[in-house]
């Protein structure tokens, strides 16, 4: 069972000392967008680290004015082997996909996109939005379940609040919330949590689980590790208990956590594949059934990954050149 405690008193400690091989990860700025560009600051995937259970992306955007960056817009692209999940604090989206889906992305709301086999989604900011604030996440499928039909969930977590601290769980289970999703990838967790300033968050935590935190909108510390504002602080396997501590102000943080994927994946561009050669033909098959490149013979006769798409949408993305050297699998 997952608790928590809010506490002043450090000698109460009921679930074994939180672990403190704390690693500290670095955002990096990427630029999305044409002339008005939208900056998101990526903690996943880096170098040192491209997996947190099966979370393998992690964007985190805003606030932005979006009078001034445009806003998102993310015209028709593809996806294989992996979920996302949209999550915002301010602002609203739509979306829109292959599998036949139309919905809102509001804050608070969880909107998960399974695109196991193939799908093509596009998300945008809705008119009224002026500002827009949130994450982007992914997380790879199993090899038990990346090549099953694509599918989509909404949900609504109820909000947790105990002294100090309020949790939305929007996957998996955590204070005794349990997320009803069907995510096809077991052992999976994601959660915001808004700790008031001077609080501390005290979870008994899973120790077969490694967990991530990110430190959205203030620093704080987690175990005794300091994480600045947009950094993302991992947490391995081992540990039966999470300390997350606000400063002087509030903070919120979002809390992703499961068990080692222990599959090798190869991910470029917005595909999840186990090596080199399934990636060349997810972006052949893409660039063809999209019209952008020929068909090739190697693939006549079989059933069309990506799906069919509303008329009257923005025209699709197309699929970058692939590097000249073999795309390594990552773990």
């Amino acid at each position: 069972m997952t608790n928590l405690e809010t506490r002043p008193d450090p000698e109460v400690l009921d679930h074994g000392q939180p672990c403190t091989a704390t690693e500290i990860l670095e955002p990096r700025l990427v630029p999305l967008g044409g002339v008005r560009e939208m900056t998101v600051y990526r903690t996943l995937p880096q170098r040192q680290r491209s997996l947190v259970g099966a979370w393998c992306f992690l964007d985190h955007y805003g606030p932005d004015d979006v009078s001034v960056t445009g806003g998102m817009q993310a015209p028709r692209h593809p996806h294989t082997g992996l979920a996302t999940v949209s999550w915002l604090f301010t602002g609203h989206l739509e979306h829109l996909d292959s599998g036949g889906n139309a919905a809102s992305i509001v804050p608070g709301e969880l909107n998960l996109m399974i695109a196991g086999r193939g799908i093509t989604h596009q998300e945008t900011s809705a008119p009224e939005t002026s500002t827009l604030h949130g994450v982007q996440l992914w997380y790879a499928l199993p090899d038990a379940t990346r090549f099953s039909e694509n599918a989509f969930a909404h949900y609504t977590p109820e909000p947790v609040t105990l002294p100090g601290v309020t949790a939305r769980v929007f996957i998996g289970g955590l204070l005794g919330s349990v997320s009803p999703v069907d995510t096809r990838t077991p052992d999976l967790l994601g959660a915001e949590l808004i700790v008031e300033p001077g609080a501390s968050a005290r979870l008994a935590v899973r120790a077969d689980f490694e967990y991530a935190v990110l430190a959205e909108s203030a620093e704080v510390t987690v175990n005794s590790a300091a994480v600045g504002h947009r950094s993302l602080a991992y947490i391995p396997p081992g540990s039966e208990t999470l300390v997350i501590t606000a400063g002087d102000t509030e903070a919120r943080v979002i809390l992703l956590g499961g068990v080692p994927l222990r599959e090798q994946i190869v991910m470029w561009w917005n595909f999840v594949g186990r090596d080199h050669d399934e990636i060349v033909e997810y972006r052949r098959r893409y660039q063809a059934e999209l019209g952008f490149e020929p068909a090739d013979p190697r693939d006549a006769g079989k059933r069309a990954l990506f799906g069919e798409f509303p008329p009257g949408q923005r025209p699709p993305l197309p699929a970058p050149t692939l590097p000249n050297s073999r795309l390594l699998p990552r773990d």
